[in-house]
């Protein structure tokens, strides 16, 4: 099935650009339509494996302080760790 119209490679780029830093969806969106503008037969294969390198080459992965930034907050107090352990062969 051959790529038709528009929606469809937008949708595409769109749906791969999501993943991206926004600083870095533009710069992707524009370098996809020029590689996409480039491929003489455009297949929905061809199409996904252009755009697939090329989202690659703009992805930049979370630093350990970004990723772990919720692990580190002081933890939720709530009813269930406020009250005491409960002891162990204690009677009931």
């Amino acid at each position: 099935m051959l790529i038709s119209d528009d929606a469809d490679a937008d949708a595409l780029i769109s749906r791969l650009a999501g993943p991206l830093a926004p600083p870095a969806r533009e710069a992707f969106r524009r370098a996809a339509e020029d590689a996409l503008a480039r491929i003489p037969c455009l297949g929905e294969g061809a199409a996904y494996r252009a755009v697939a390198a090329l989202q690659r080459a703009f992805f930049v992965p979370l630093d350990d302080h970004r990723a772990a930034w919720d692990i580190q907050q002081r933890p939720r107090v709530n009813k269930l760790t406020k009250a005491p352990p409960i002891a162990h062969g204690r009677e009931r």
